[in-house]
C-alpha cells in the first residue's frame, strides 16, 4: 500500500500563503503542527516564526495563485523589455492595470478595503517583481512584505540609446560659404564605447538598487516577524492576567465556601448538644 506523501516546508509555505489575511496566524499554527507531526522539526520551526506579510503584499500573493497567467503576461513583458524592446512598455502597463484591478476585486471579496495607498502599494510590488523577473528571496506566492522596484527596471533601454549615439541621423549643416567643410560625424568606435560605458553604468545601478530593494525587503519582512511576535506576548500575557485574576476569584470563593461549612458544622454539634441536654433532662424513658 502506498504510503501517503508527508508535508514538506516549501508545500506548507504556499498553503499558509493562500490563507485568508485574518485567519493567517491560526493557520501557521497548524500547519507548524503538521510539519512537527510529520517528523520536520527544523521546518515547523521555521515556519512559526514567518510573520504575516501585510495586506498589500498579501493581495500580490493571491494574485499569484490566482492569476497565474496575468503574471506570466506581466514577467514576460517586463523581460522583453529588459532585452530593450521599448515596443513592450505597453503591454507591461495593460499586464500592471489589469493585475492591479484583480487585486482590488478579491480585497472586496475578502472583505478588506481597497484603498488607493494599498492597491499603489500592490503595483509598486508588481513592478519590482517584474524588474527583476521573480520573487526571490521570498518563494513564488509567498512575499513577506512590500517591494519596491530597482531604479532603472528596463535594461535594454540604456544599450539603445547607446545605438541612437552610434547611428547618427545624417544629417548634414548647409555650407555657410563655398569653402566651408561638411561638420564631421562621431567615430563608430568612440560611440560604441560610449554606449557600452551608459549600459555598464545602468547594469551597476541596477544592481544596486536590487540589492538595496533587498534589504529592505528583509528589513520590513524582520519587523513584521518582530510586530507579530509582539502581538503574541501581549496576548499571551493578556491570558495570563485573566486566569490569574479568575484563580484568585476561584479562591476565596473556595475560602468562602470552607468557611460556611465551618459554621454549619458549628452549629450542627449545637444542636446535638441541646437535643442530648434535652433528653437528659426529661429523664429515663418509662
Amino acid at each position: 500500500m502506498d504510503r501517503p506523501m508527508q508535508p514538506s516546508y516549501d508545500d506548507a509555505v504556499g498553503a499558509l500563503h493562500r490563507a485568508p489575511h485574518e485567519a493567517w496566524v491560526a493557520e501557521r499554527k497548524r500547519l507548524a503542527a503538521e510539519l512537527k507531526a510529520a517528523g520536520d522539526k527544523a521546518g515547523a520551526a521555521r515556519l512559526a516564526k514567518l510573520g504575516r506579510p501585510p495586506l498589500s503584499a498579501w493581495a500580490v500573493n493571491q494574485l499569484w495563485w490566482r492569476a497565474p497567467e496575468a503574471f506570466g503576461e506581466l514577467f514576460a513583458a517586463a523581460a522583453r523589455m529588459r532585452a530593450g524592446d521599448a515596443a513592450a512598455a505597453p503591454a507591461r502597463r495593460q499586464a500592471l492595470a489589469g493585475l492591479k484591478a484583480r487585486a482590488a476585486a478579491l480585497l472586496v471579496e475578502a472583505g478588506h478595503g481597497a484603498s488607493e495607498g494599498t492597491l499603489r502599494r500592490v503595483t509598486t510590488t508588481l513592478a519590482a517583481l517584474a524588474a527583476v523577473g521573480g520573487f526571490e528571496p521570498d518563494l513564488p506566492g509567498a512575499l513577506a512584505g512590500d517591494r519596491e522596484p530597482p531604479g532603472f527596471d528596463t535594461p535594454g533601454l540604456a544599450e539603445a540609446l547607446g545605438r541612437s549615439v552610434a547611428e547618427p541621423a545624417g544629417q548634414r549643416l548647409e555650407p555657410s560659404g563655398p569653402a566651408a567643410p561638411p561638420a564631421p560625424s562621431v567615430p563608430d568606435a568612440l560611440a560604441g564605447e560610449a554606449g557600452r560605458d551608459a549600459e555598464r553604468r545602468a547594469a551597476e545601478a541596477r544592481d544596486a538598487a536590487a540589492r538595496q530593494a533587498e534589504r529592505d525587503a528583509e528589513r520590513r519582512a524582520a519587523e513584521a516577524r518582530e510586530a507579530e511576535r509582539e502581538r503574541e506576548r501581549q496576548a499571551r500575557r493578556a491570558e495570563r492576567q485573566r486566569l490569574d485574576a479568575s484563580l484568585v476569584a476561584l479562591r476565596d470563593d473556595l475560602g468562602r465556601r470552607r468557611r460556611e461549612v465551618e459554621r454549619l458544622a458549628q452549629d450542627a454539634q449545637a444542636t446535638i448538644v441541646q437535643a442530648e441536654a434535652e433528653l437528659a433532662a426529661l429523664g429515663p424513658p418509662d
